[in-house]
């Protein structure tokens, strides 16, 4: 991702720092990509929107004819509001979850949204709604392997899905409540070597085979997003041919077993959005402290984002590069912690998944530069807060001839007010 140094000054002098910043021409192609895999027969993709659920992104994949996966009642309405198609007939959007809450049931029932299900009560739930419809079963297949261990989405330690031994006894409570069970859906994760994805994808196709034959009204099958994203070499590739030709094997292999077409779906997210998003930050200061008897001491460039912002470092240890804007080549002149202003120690973008502050080689920084943290679009801007009641910064699509669009305004303090209230109850 490459924006000139004076295209960024212009656009912080317009909105301010810091911003977000979409690059239209990586994430297209990534959505190339993807259309690539799923390019066969009873292939379909869909996007996991909960990585960037910007309404531009969303009218991106609508075009592309990706179909979308949504995890909460909002995330549907954001998803029918930018085009794409209500119903079950096919189901353009589905709603997986493991607990209906807030608005998630309405919405599922009045826009008929195929319910993808995680646990047997929400069997109860859409029953007592009065719900007659199609169903999916999401499946904790008892394996898989997240980008870290907190995101660990299938084995014993994950919360998702229903557990692969249950399968049948929550398939039966399906059918007893006038439900039927028409797609089996699991999501395996994105591991950080691509053979285990391979491995796992091809492992979780064959239990599939095993249990069709006991699904008669299943008419897809759903391996789940995982295709990794690497954030530390801009250059690595997944090889796309050995995916796309997986696909093709494994719903050969599952219409095999059914002995009827079915339609074989990936939901990847992170791989659509990550590299397209860069998060830009001004520096504002440096400062240093010195080493005691606690430990060593470090120097740190300030900046103006913060976990507000991005969360993922903070959260898990994420890394991300960081490039200081007009000095992308120049060569390394020592090693910074980058931190931020908010009012908690581990406001900080460089350390890892063990608390530890880990400083990163980069040019020379002043105060005034701009910083850009980069692949920041999957789990970035949606993952933002308003914490210390910090407003979310703007976001900024910049289409591939170079025009900037904003597509989301700085948040003021009577964006954050709206919703408080003073009622008495009772």
């Amino acid at each position: 991702m490459s924006h000139a140094l004076e295209e960024l000054r212009r656009i912080a002098e317009k909105v301010g720092t810091p911003f977000w910043i979409y690059d239209a021409e990586v994430i297209r192609q990534r959505i190339a990509d993807v259309r690539y895999l799923t390019d066969g027969e009873g292939l379909q993709a869909r996007f996991a929107m909960k990585a960037c659920p910007a309404t531009r992104v969303l009218r991106e994949m609508q075009r592309a004819g990706i179909w979308i996966d949504a995890v909460s009642g909002n995330e549907v309405l954001r998803a029918l509001g930018a085009g794409h198609a209500a119903g079950n007939r096919p189901p353009v959007v589905c709603f997986t979850a493991d607990v209906f809450r807030d608005n998630a049931l309405r919405v599922v029932l009045e826009n008929g949204i195929l319910p993808n299900i995680g646990s047997a009560g929400m069997i109860r739930d859409l029953a007592q709604a009065g719900y007659r419809g199609p169903v999916s079963i999401r499946v904790n297949p008892g394996f898989g392997h997240g980008h870290v261990n907190a995101c660990d989405t299938g084995g014993p330690s994950s919360k998702h899905g229903v557990w692969f031994e249950d399968l049948e006894r929550t398939a039966s409570e399906v059918e007893a409540a006038g439900m039927s069970v028409v797609m089996l859906h699991a999501h395996i994760g994105s591991g950080p070597q691509f053979e285990e994805l391979h491995d796992n994808l091809s492992r979780l196709a064959e239990e599939y085979a095993q249990l069709i034959g006991r699904f008669p009204a299943v008419e897809a099958v759903s391996l789940g997003g995982g295709i990794p994203h690497n954030y530390r070499d801009a250059h690595a590739k997944v090889p796309l041919e050995r995916l796309r030709a997986l696909f093709v094997e494994c719903r050969a292999k599952l219409v095999e077993a059914a002995g009827r077409p079915l339609r074989l779906e990936i939901e990847p997210g992170r791989y659509y959005v990550a590299p397209g998003c860069s998060l830009v930050t001004r520096v504002t200061d440096l400062k240093e402290t010195r080493s005691n008897a606690k430990g060593q001491g470090v120097r740190f460039a300030m900046v103006d984002a913060g976990f507000v912002d991005l969360v993922r470092p903070a959260m898990y240890g994420s890394y991300h590069r960081i490039e200081v804007v007009g000095k992308e080549d120049a060569p390394t002149a020592g090693e910074l912690v980058v931190a931020g202003p908010l009012c908690e120690s581990g406001d900080i973008f460089t350390r890892d998944d063990a608390e530890l502050l880990v400083p990163r080689a980069l040019p020379e920084v002043e105060a005034g530069d701009l910083l850009r943290i980069c692949d920041a679009g999957a789990y970035g801007y949606a993952m933002s807060s308003n914490y210390n009641s910090i407003g979310r910064a703007p976001q900024v699509w910049m289409e591939e001839g170079g025009r900037a669009e904003l597509i989301s305004r700085r948040e003021s303090l009577e964006d954050l007010l709206k919703a408080e209230v003073s009622e008495v109850l009772g």
